[in-house]
């Protein structure tokens, strides 16, 4: 079957996943214009049926929300962009840069 214009030979429509998927990172930016998806644009993939949301080189450099629909690896990206914004917890923070206090 030979695609054409988005029709196979018989005349049906054919599905693009990517096609779907970027109208619905659309309507997901619409109804959440100040979240960081919208204001970075992640790219998607479809892979094993979950779909990742990422913004940088790779998994394990960049930022990434994985999900099984579209909507939901965005706001896991979300939610992990934002949390890496937070500054540490105070613990840490602490244990990190008291080196003078304890060196007494």
């Amino acid at each position: 079957m030979k695609k054409r214009n988005g029709f196979n030979s018989n005349g049906w429509n054919v599905l693009d996943p990517t096609v779907a998927a970027m109208e619905r990172m659309d309507l997901y930016c619409a109804a959440h214009p100040g979240s960081p998806s919208a204001a970075r644009r992640p790219r998607l993939f479809l892979r094993s049926h979950l779909w990742i949301a990422l913004l940088g080189p790779s998994v394990e450099e960049g930022i990434v929300g994985i999900g099984q629909t579209v909507e939901a690896a965005l706001r896991a990206f979300d939610a992990q962009y934002l949390a890496g914004l937070r500054a540490p917890a105070q613990g840490l923070r602490r244990g990190l840069y008291s080196s003078r206090l304890t060196a007494a």
